[in-house]
């Protein structure tokens, strides 16, 4: 199966986001090969959205979110966490959708000792269900913002196709501004959903 191609990230961040879920994240460490579908994203809408990282313009910390959409925005937050967000529309919109869970696939060994897991058989929920745990899980840190989505080591693919009847919505979780905006998209009764 091929990445998804540059178009399907250029478009706006809230019809990106619902399209997202299903979709498989696939990362190479190496010979290494991590992969999991995504069940739970948020999208942050530029200029016209108080809680996204764009609000009020371009800065050092989030230069990537500015580029046309297909790369991977990461930034650090609470002096200890990586959050890995896709960045989607046009150069300079400022546009990105944050991936906040995901149901792992393959790998999963790799995925429990990158997060510091005891060995134990299959894949528990907590693993992957939260942004901070999904970096963590697949070893995506700051070297890693700025990856082109359409290279090899990070990268999209189509997946198992999510009807609209299966999507929730709600609020955004974990932030104080705009959080009533319905910009949180998951994958009704998924139990790696975070919250």
């Amino acid at each position: 199966m091929k990445n998804l191609p540059r178009s399907f990230y250029t478009r706006p961040a809230l019809l990106v986001a619902k399209d997202l879920l299903g979709k498989t994240l696939v990362r190479k460490i190496g010979r290494v090969t991590l992969s999991g579908t995504i069940v739970e994203v948020e999208a942050y809408c530029g200029a016209k959205d108080p809680a996204s990282h764009a609000y009020r313009g371009r800065t050092k910390r989030n230069e990537m979110m500015f580029r046309e959409g297909g790369y991977l925005y990461v930034y650090f937050t609470y002096g200890m966490h990586f959050c890995a967000n896709v960045v989607t529309g046009k150069n300079n919109v400022g546009e990105a959708v944050l991936i906040r869970a995901l149901e792992p696939v393959c790998g999963i060994e790799v995925m429990k000792k990158n997060r510091g897991f005891a060995k134990t058989v299959g894949a528990t929920h907590t693993l992957t269900n939260g942004p901070a745990k999904v970096c963590q899980a697949f070893g995506i840190e700051r070297k890693e913002n700025g990856t082109d989505l359409l290279g090899n080591k990070v990268y999209l693919m189509a997946g198992e196709s999510i009807t609209k009847s299966s999507i929730g919505t709600s609020g955004r979780i974990g932030i104080s501004r705009g959080k009533e905006k319905k910009r949180r998209f998951f994958v009704k009764g998924n139990k790696w959903v975070s919250g």
